[in-house]
Order: C-alpha cells, then structure tokens, then sequence
C-alpha cells in the first residue's frame, strides 16, 4: 500500500506492507527516503554504520523478501516516531541527542520583568548562570 515517510521536512512516497500493526517496507525505500543502506556489516548512512545483532526485529524475512520494520528501525536509530495507519503516514522525529545539541545553542530572547515586591529583573542579568522560571496565568 502507498505510504509516506516524513523527515527533516520532506515527504518520501513508499510501498509499505501492514502486518500486525508493523508499518514494513523495503530496504531500498529505506535508503531512498532515509538514506540508510542495508549492508552485511548493518544500516549504514554515509560513513556510520550500526550493527544489527541476530536477535534484532529491524530485518524481517531474508533475500528478496527482506522488509524493515519502521518502529524497530526508530528505536535503533534512537528516534521518535509517529504513525498513523489509517492516514498511511509516519513522521521521524530527531534524536534525543540531536535536540539537545539544537538547544545548547539556543539563547531564550531577553526580557524584563517584576517580581512580588515590584523589583525589576532581566534574564539576561542571568546569563552563564542556571535560572529557573516560573509562569503563571489566570486563564
């Protein structure tokens, strides 16, 4: 059945097959729409490679008939992963590691304002330091 992989943006129209609630689909479409090769030595993208133990469920069937399950192959690359049957649609999120290095880099926009006694602060007096802040609203 038509299916659509999204990630980093971009839609990628495979062939999947359904078994059980297990999105499947072809290591060729794996590669063209998530870069990721099936080789002997495990999926490999670009220079990096990641080993595939003899009990992983990423590889189902041998030879021809070879499909990889997409939740497995998320869980190995260490990466969120939303799919939805019915719309025939999955989306692959970025790693935990990737997100925190994306936050590090981020600066929250610096601001002013009062506490309880009136006294005024701005978040960038706290800059380099930890800061926690508490938000409150009435509706």
């Amino acid at each position: 059945m038509p299916f659509t992989i999204l990630e980093e943006g971009r839609a990628s129209e495979v062939d999947a097959r359904i078994d059980g609630g297990q999105i499947l689909v072809t290591p060729a479409d794996i590669d063209r729409s998530l870069g990721w090769s099936l080789k002997p030595q495990g999926l490999c993208k670009d220079a990096a490679c990641i080993p595939l133990p003899p009990s992983s469920t990423v590889v189902r069937g041998s030879g021809d008939d070879q499909m990889i399950d997409l939740a497995a192959l998320a869980v190995l690359l260490d990466r969120p992963l939303a799919i939805d049957i019915e719309a025939s649609a999955a989306f692959f999120g970025d790693s935990a590691r990737e997100r925190t290095s994306d936050m590090r880099g981020c600066m929250a926009p610096d601001f002013t304002l009062p506490d309880l006694s009136g006294r005024t602060h701005s978040l960038g007096d706290y800059r380099g330091r930890k800061a926690l802040l508490i938000a409150w609203a009435s509706w």
